[in-house]
Parts: C-alpha cells; structure tokens; sequence
C-alpha cells in the first residue's frame, strides 16, 4: 500500500492570524466570482453575440458549452496540480489564464474567424477555472483549522454559488451597453484577486512527485467525451450513435483511468479516499444535489420566461427567491457541520430539497411568481444546507490533507452531475412540452401530422434543443399557434412540473445516500475521524 500524501504545503494558521485568513478568503472569493459568474452570464447575451457576428445557433451552443466541457475535463488536473505546485501558485496560474481568455473574448473580430475564436477562447476560460476553483478552495481549506472549516467553506459556497444567480442580472446589464462588456468586467475583479492574494502572504512549497500525464489525459478525455455526449443529446437525439458512441466510450476511458491509478505509484487521484464510507458518502450526496442545483439556473429561468412572460432581468430576480433560502441555510449548514458532523445537515438538507422541489412543482401551474417563492426558498435551504457541508466533509477526509487532489473529486463529481441533468430534465421537457402542445393544437383543429410539427418547433424554441423557431410556421398553423398562446405558456408549465418532480426525486436519492454516512466529525486534519455518535 502507497505511503499517505504528505501533509498540506500551506500550514494551518496559528492563533491571531484572523486577519490573513479574512484576506485569504476575500481574495479566493474573488478568484472564483468570475469562475461562477461566466457559467450564465453568456446565455443572456447570446442573442447580441449570434447577431452582431454572425453565428449560427450551434456554433453559440458551442460557445457555451467549450467552457463546460473544459472545466468538466480538467478539474482532477487543477486539484492535483495544487498540491504538487502549491494551491497558491495555481490559483495565480489560473487567474490569469481566465483573465487573459476574457478579455480575448471580448475582443473578438467580426468575419469568419469569429466563431472559432469564441469557441477557442471559451475554452481556456473553462481551463483557467478548473485550474482555479479547485486550488481556491485548497486554499481556504488549508488556511482554517479544521474546527472553524465548516464556517469558513459556508461562506465561501454560499456567496460564491449566490454569485451564479447574479450572472444574468449583470449580463442583462452590461449587454445593454454591449456584449463585450460581459468578458471585459472580469478584469478588475482578477486584479482584486491578484492583489488579495499578495497581500495574504499566503507560503507555498513544491511537492517533489511527477505529475501523473498519462492519468490526467484519461480522465479529461473520458470527461471531455460523456459530458460532450449528455451535452448534444437535445440536438444529436438520445438515439443517435454519436451521442451514445461519446457517452460510452468516455465511461468506458473512465473505467480504464480508475484501473490504471490503483497501479500507479504516484497517480492523479489517490483511489484510497473512495475507501472511506463517509467519503463516498459525501460523493454520492453532491452527485444527486448537484443534478438538481445547476440545471435549476436553466429550467427556471426559461420557465419564467416562457410561462410566467418575466424578461431575463424578472426571470433572474425570480431565482434569488431559491438563493435567500440557500444562503441563509448555508450559514446553519456550516455550524451544523462544525458542532455534530456533515451527517445531520445532509440528512436535514436532502429532505428540505426534496419537499421544497416537490411542493415548488405543484405550483407552478398557478402562473404566479409571488406565490410560489416559499417553496423556491425552501428547495433553496435544502441545498444550502447540503452543499457546504458534504464538500468540507468530503475535503477534511483527504489522505495525508492533499486537499487539493480531494477538491479536484468533489468539483468533478459536481460538474459531471450538472451535465447529467441538464441533459436528462432537457430531454423529458422536450417531450413532454411537444406532446401537451400537440393535443392543444389538436383541439383548435389542426391535424396530427400539422400538429406535431408545429409542437416540435415550440418545444425546440422554447428549451434550446434545436435550431427550428416557431416563427417558421406559417398560415393557418400561425394563426392558432397565436390564439393558444396562453394555453401553450400551461403545456409549457405542466412540462416543467416533471422536471421539478425529477429534482425532487434526485434529492431523495440524495437522502438514501446521506442515510449511509457514519457520522461523527473529523477532529483532526490527517482525515481521520471520531465515531462519537452524532
């Protein structure tokens, strides 16, 4: 059996050294308020970026998802890279990277070159943030005792997972001035990081083990390959080859990548954390909230647009209802975690989710933004409550403190979760909208064939599957297409209930997991833990 990693090359802090660790947090929340921020700020402009240059509606879809899947295929890369080069090292490395990606982005030029250098520059933007996001956390892990962590990582999540609501505000905003603007805003925020994270004085050493090449190509590879294949389902159709050709074959990369670390000396991952029940606890617990939490961005967004006819603006403020009870339960999350353990938080969370998707579902017919806000609160609390807790859990359990490597699991695992459901929810609301939409064009007289493909191009428009607009249709078919108009924004509603069902149920699934944790707290920051009963 290999030797544990050593310990953390950035000392837990002694005692009166509170104003560096308030610096250190400042700084890595800044460092990943961009990393946030970029993950909805582009589908606000969207519509600014495909007419000013010229793109087509895939090559836009492209656009947003080359962030995704860089950061999906290089977060095991950033975590390791952490603990070899130092966290503090990396997050500068990746700070810049993104900044320098931004601003690129902004500056694109018009023409035939425009597309690929969007495409091109998105992507190392998503390379800056895998790079900074996992060594960020690394960082604030690194410089809180393991007594005052949960309070610290609350903090850090809930803000920094707040952030991705203010994503759409601030696009709508700087669009207004222009689209470049949304790039260019990252700017003074890196600068900030920057120069927080100089004044934090924060040590780094390196660690004198190889990095693990052949490891990291797998995995990015496997990574970059499902995530791309659950990306382009809603286009390429879950029974196209390509789509099962990308989302086998990069499982089956994954596979062969987690053989080949157990035979490695020094390996990307150490698969000995997997060997810890409450790890794989945490694992599983962040898999299943995270299916809820990310797509959550998307579907309520659209929902409030299609169905409640908010502007992108409404539809933003409509999610800070979510983020009041996120937030607030963040903050209980983190003291839960500190005083008893991640179990009862992941207990309490998981059931709050579940109930507050489950009741938020069977409001949404009502049409009413106001009147659904409790429930939106509570799935809110839920996952608050969740998220901060089973990532600092999973964190503290790091072999030998590499917290870095451990970061690196915990985002992956979320990242891929989030792609997951993103294609799972879009496919059933793709379906279930083009099916109630077909029987109420069916009952205003249309036929089955002119029905469904009027019902197809809505479902399309409206959910972001295809390229096909309901404009397009013509004559009679327009014509009552305006008239069901309101009965059309309910199927959209009712269609939407399914996926807000599907959430609730993937935080019960969540509650099984949190069942099998064993509870107790860990007291000490070479991953071992008291079995006290919590």
């Amino acid at each position: 059996m290999k030797a544990p990693h050593p310990r953390s090359d950035t000392a837990a802090p002694a005692a009166g050294e509170a104003p560096r660790q308030t610096t250190a947090l400042a700084a890595m929340l800044f460092a990943v308020a961009m990393t946030f921020i970029d993950q909805t700020i582009v589908a606000i402009a969207a519509p600014d970026i495909v007419d000013e240059l010229h793109l087509s509606a895939s090559g836009m879809q492209w656009v947003v998802n080359s962030y995704l899947l860089a950061l999906a295929a290089f977060f095991a890369l950033g975590g390791r890279l952490a603990d070899l080069l130092g966290a503090r090292r990396v997050v500068v490395v990746g700070t810049v990277v993104f900044v320098i990606s931004s601003v690129l982005c902004g500056c694109v030029p018009e023409g035939s070159l425009a597309q690929t250098w969007l495409i091109v520059f998105r992507a190392t933007q998503g390379l800056g943030a895998a790079l900074l996001f996992p060594a960020a956390l690394a960082v604030v892990v690194a410089v809180f005792p393991v007594e005052r962590r949960g309070r610290a990582l609350a903090l850090f999540f809930g803000l920094s997972g707040a952030l991705t609501a203010v994503g759409p505000l601030l696009g709508g905003w700087l669009t207004a001035w222009t689209w470049r603007a949304i790039f260019w805003v990252n700017v003074p925020v890196a600068l900030i990081a920057l120069a927080l994270t100089a004044l934090a004085h924060l040590s780094d050493r390196r660690r004198a083990e190889p990095l693990d090449v052949k490891g990291a190509a797998l995995i990015a590879v496997g990574m970059g390959l499902s995530v791309l294949g659950f990306q382009q389902a809603w286009s390429w159709g879950w029974g196209s080859a390509a789509t099962w050709g990308c989302v086998a074959g990069g499982l089956a990369l994954l596979c062969v990548f987690v053989r080949y670390e157990r035979g490695v000396r020094h390996p990307l991952i150490d698969m000995r954390v997997f060997d810890d029940r409450a790890f794989r606890a945490d694992a599983a617990v962040l898999f299943f909230s995270m299916l809820a939490f990310v797509p959550l961005f998307f579907f309520a967004s659209v929902y409030a647009q299609v169905s409640l006819s908010a502007s992108p603006n409404q539809a933003a403020l409509f999610l800070l209802y979510f983020f009041a009870g996120f937030a607030i339960a963040s903050q209980w999350g983190g003291r839960i975690l500190d005083d008893k353990g991640a179990r009862p938080a992941l207990k309490l969370g998981t059931v709050l989710g579940a109930v507050g998707f489950a009741l938020w579902a069977g409001e949404l017919t009502d049409l009413s933004m106001h009147d659904q806000w409790p429930y939106a609160a509570l799935a809110g609390a839920g996952i608050g409550l969740v998220l901060a807790p089973a990532s600092t859990d999973a964190v503290n359990r790091s072999l030998g403190a590499s917290y870095g490597e451990v970061t690196g699991i915990t985002q992956t695992v979320r990242n891929y979760a989030a792609s997951v459901g993103l294609a799972v929810y879009g496919t059933i609301l793709t379906h279930v909208t083009a099916d109630r939409v077909t029987s109420t064009l069916r009952s205003r007289g249309l036929s089955e064939e002119e029905a469904r493909e009027v019902a197809r191009g809505v479902a399309q428009s409206v959910t972001g599957s295809g390229d096909t607009r309901v404009t397009q249709s013509g004559g009679r078919a327009a014509e009552v297409m305006r008239e069901t108009m309101p009965a059309v924004r309910t199927d959209f509603a009712e269609a939407n209930q399914w996926v807000f069902y599907g959430m609730a149920v993937a935080l019960g699934l969540g509650f099984l997991c949190a069942l099998r944790h064993p509870g107790g707290r860990v007291t000490s920051d070479a991953g071992r833990s008291d079995r006290s009963p919590v």
